[in-house]
């Protein structure tokens, strides 16, 4: 059974292509388009690409030596949509209409699912989309801010969160759908999340400012200070939004949001050091605090994401953390490789779509 996965981002797109049997997937191909500046300003809207994009994938399976015909499975990363439960779920028309209408917001991976959909309606075929950054399981205490103006909400790298929860639980003997784990994703956003018994159940959302701060989103900030600065005059709602993402955490400080460059700096600049060990510190916070929403009973604290290839990084916050369960580095963000397992769990029978 041949899947093709598609990750839509801002100037790219991402696509996998793997081989399913009673032995599991196999990577068989994996393409990286790359899309000019030039090429996108034809576009007014990032939805207006999709046309665009469809004939280059469409190109690239062909240039890999495969035929769209030969493709049983098709797959989109989700993107800003209606908040929904964990799981894979077959493309329709309210998800379409929800993702081009930017229901909660504009992001490339909007096009995940008309992406699938437009190209599996080549070969008269059901796409679909798992796990999108919408995932909503929250418990109701988690979903209460301070104010009844601002409810919390999730949003978090969930395909991420649950593969490589699921990977461990497999690898460990345990029952996803039992275990109690803390999963961190740090990558140019982090999120920190409880998962008990198959359910995030709290989670930063990671991408308009909450939690830790990261290389390039500031976190959570003094609520005063913010609001001195918001009316302070000096900026306008965009500049301050710019704030906030994608020019928040590391890149505020240094400009910059490689973080490995900043580990660098860290060596021989003691400025650079504190700010490193500050957001690191920050993110082992999160970690505990995700413990109380567990009741301190975890299985495992689960590192990942591509910060989590840094030996100083694991070190630092297993030394603060390890003392709530043992802690395990799984880094980079395979999301191909996601996507593709939870389609081939539907299309062989072990899960079942949901329905949007």
């Amino acid at each position: 059974m041949l899947i093709l996965t598609i990750n839509p981002g801002s100037t790219s797109t991402k696509l996998g292509i793997f081989n399913g049997d009673r032995d599991g997937l196999k990577e068989l191909h994996t393409e990286t388009i790359r899309h000019e500046a030039g090429e996108l300003a034809a576009f007014p809207t990032l939805i207006s690409q999709l046309g665009f994009r469809k004939e280059l994938i469409i190109r690239a399976v062909k240039n890999a030596g495969l035929e769209m015909g030969d493709i049983g499975g098709f797959i989109g990363r989700g993107g800003l949509i209606r908040s929904i439960e964990s799981g894979c779920y077959k493309v329709n028309e309210a998800m379409l209409a929800d993702a081009g209408s930017g229901l909660q917001g504009v992001h490339a991976s909007n096009l995940g699912s008309l992406l699938a959909h437009a190209v599996a309606q080549t070969q008269g075929k059901d796409a679909y989309i798992a796990d999108p950054v919408v995932v909503d399981e929250l418990m109701p205490e988690a979903r209460i801010s301070g104010h009844p103006l601002m409810e919390r909400v999730s949003i978090f790298h969930a395909l991420n969160h649950k593969a490589i929860a699921k990977k461990h639980c497999k690898d460990h003997g345990l029952d996803y759908a039992e275990a109690n784990l803390i999963v961190a994703h740090m990558g140019g956003g982090v999120s920190v999340g409880a998962h008990r018994k198959g359910r995030v159940v709290d989670v930063n959302n990671a991408l308009y400012g909450e939690g830790p701060f990261s290389p390039e989103r500031c976190g959570t900030l003094p609520a005063r200070q913010l609001i001195d600065i918001c009316f302070s005059g000096k900026y306008t709602k965009e500049e301050i939004c710019a704030m906030v993402q994608p020019k928040g955490g590391l890149v505020a400080y240094f400009g910059i949001n490689d973080f490995k460059k900043a580990v660098e700096m860290a060596g021989t600049d003691e400025k650079a050091r504190v700010v490193l060990d500050a957001m690191l510190y920050n993110i082992a916070k999160a970690v505990c605090a995700c413990a109380a929403a567990l009741c301190g009973r975890a299985d495992a604290v689960l590192l990942t994401g591509g910060m989590a290839y840094s030996a100083y990084l694991v070190e630092y916050i297993t030394r603060r953390v390890e003392f709530i369960a043992p802690v395990y580095a799984y880094p980079g963000e395979d999301e191909l490789w996601a996507l593709a397992s939870a389609v081939f769990r539907v299309l062989t029978g072990e899960e079942e779509a949901k329905v949007y």
